[in-house]
């Protein structure tokens, strides 16, 4: 008998050997026969290396001098964040419902889980382009790309959040005669809220992230200027904004984090 104490091992990820192996090594020809068929102009990518270098070499030091820009770009990527946060939050709510299985027939449930997934399909810089076509340049198209954005991150985390509540109470509400609306306020409400506030604060630190992308492409707020600083060649003005974003982004995330885990 042996004096060492049997040791255990972690399962494969696939029981059978062959399949297992068979599995690794399509994997590896697969990820080989991309690499060989990607079309890649190594020319143009030496060439890219000189010009990087004539980029950033223009980047440093960073200038600041036109702080004036760089402050009311920000205080619009901040309007932007707040209006599309409290839009997306405010249409999110009733979605997640609809398309929560456990308290929505089935007929509204695949209306609530089609808008969500209509909503998650698209990146942010393409809706930001078909709203910039719609409604033109300026912030107003960055609302309305991350309210879109919103309700597919807040819609459908609530609606799983929804799905996982204690029947419990909202059976006895019903028992007690309470009608439909009664029964959301006092049975199912109670149950979501700490999540839903935690999608709130999340969802505004990550709206205020992406309106410095969609900008780029025309949705105002930070990233317009941004993209108009790279296209009058103002790269030392362009690094102090990237500077500047990034270090916003830190203290959002910081705050936003510390207020989840009060919350939590």
């Amino acid at each position: 008998m042996s004096n060492h104490p049997d040791t255990w091992r972690r399962p494969p990820f696939i029981a059978n050997r062959w399949l297992r192996w068979s599995v690794y090594i399509g994997a590896l020809i697969y990820v080989v026969w991309v690499i060989a068929t990607i079309p890649i102009d190594w020319q143009r990518v030496v060439e890219g290396v000189d010009r990087a270098g004539r980029i950033f070499g223009g980047a440093i030091p960073p200038s600041f001098e036109r702080s004036g820009l760089l402050i009311d770009g920000f205080l619009e990527s901040i309007k932007i964040a707040i209006l599309a946060t409290a839009g997306g939050v405010i249409l999110s709510i009733p979605i997640a419902f609809m398309a929560a299985c456990n308290v929505a027939p089935l007929p509204i449930f695949y209306l609530g889980r089609f808008i969500i997934i209509v909503a998650r399909s698209f990146h942010p810089v393409i809706v930001a382009i078909i709203f910039v076509k719609a409604v033109g340049f300026g912030p107003f198209a960055g609302v309305l790309t991350l309210v879109v954005y919103s309700i597919g991150f807040v819609a459908k985390l609530l609606a799983e959040r929804i799905e996982e509540i204690d029947m419990g109470q909202v059976e006895a509400t019903r028992a007690a005669g309470a009608p439909y609306l009664s029964t959301l306020f006092y049975a199912i409400f109670p149950q979501i809220m700490p999540r839903q506030i935690g999608l709130t604060i999340y969802q505004l630190d990550s709206n205020l992230r992406a309106s410095a992308v969609v900008g780029i492409v025309g949705a105002g707020g930070i990233g317009a200027t941004l993209a108009n600083a790279f296209g009058r060649y103002d790269y030392d003005f362009a690094f102090a904004i990237t500077i500047v974003i990034v270090a916003v982004i830190l203290v959002s995330e910081g705050v936003s984090g510390y207020i989840r885990k009060r919350v939590g």
